[in-house]
């Protein structure tokens, strides 16, 4: 049994006039532990599926199970990082990490220590008693990863956490966040249009198609980068290699949406 299925998942948007499909058949497995990118053209319903992988969306057909389970609504073992951090300003970087296990009333003292744990291990143990404000972009998103991995979710859901950040903060990102994944062993879908990205973080990446957005088809990581860093894997000789390939399907693409 697949650790994440979606089967033949579909999306419509209406209107009093109109009838638009967003995603149309998407049926995708996910293995436990693997790291799956989607990528496609803006407009091809990305972050749409994942809005539907949290169950924060119906789809209109099709199902998805979280093992063996079906997704009806939000999820308590799926966690979601967005772009934006959404740390509350006035709690200290403390309580926003705890406040996930609050509201779920699952704070206690060995849950409290163990999500200290991980805040060391992304090096802001120092700053538990200061606020969002006083952090920088990267150091926020650091802290929005432990508290999205603080209630221990099965799955990760992250839709572009680094795209707002400058190069070399998202790059040290990508090290950390994906270092943090393989120690905790989580399982994690990622939206982004960043072709370099999905292959030095991935071992799975799926281009969608647009009008509607559907599988068009899927690359495997080769070991060979699987078994780097992300920043490693951006300067071995395999790296260039796939990220050409996957350039060429995305011409394809939008070739096919100008016909």
């Amino acid at each position: 049994m697949a650790f994440l299925q979606i089967k033949s998942a579909g999306q419509i948007y209406f209107t009093k006039h109109s009838a638009t499909p967003a995603l149309e058949d998407i049926s995708l497995s996910v293995k436990e532990g693997e790291f799956v990118s989607l990528l496609g053209p803006s407009g091809c319903g990305k972050s749409t599926l994942l809005s539907i992988i949290s169950g924060l969306l119906r789809p209109t057909s099709g199902t998805v199970l979280l093992k063996g389970e079906k997704i009806t609504g939000p999820h308590p073992k799926i966690g979601y990082m967005l772009q934006q951090d959404y740390l509350f300003p006035w709690k200290t970087i403390e309580e926003n990490i705890l406040v996930g296990l609050k509201l779920k009333k699952e704070l206690t003292a060995d849950k409290k220590n163990e999500v200290f744990s991980l805040l060391k291990q992304t090096g802001l143990y120092h700053t538990r008693n200061q606020y969002p404000s006083q952090l920088s972009g990267g150091m926020r998103q650091r802290i929005a990863l432990v508290r999205t991995l603080a209630t221990k979710p099965h799955l990760l859901l992250l839709d572009e956490p680094f795209s707002a950040l400058d190069y070399q903060t998202k790059l040290k990102l990508e090290d950390l966040v994906s270092a943090t994944l393989k120690k905790n062993q989580k399982t994690a879908v990622l939206v982004t249009h960043d072709i370099g990205e999905a292959i030095a973080m991935s071992d799975t990446i799926v281009l969608l198609s647009t009008n509607p957005g559907r599988l068009f088809c899927t690359f495997q990581v080769p070991l060979s980068l699987r078994r780097l860093s992300p920043f490693e894997a951006r300067q071995h000789a395999d790296f260039p290699l796939l990220f050409q390939q996957i350039w060429e399907e995305l011409e394809q693409i939008e070739q096919n949406d100008s016909e």
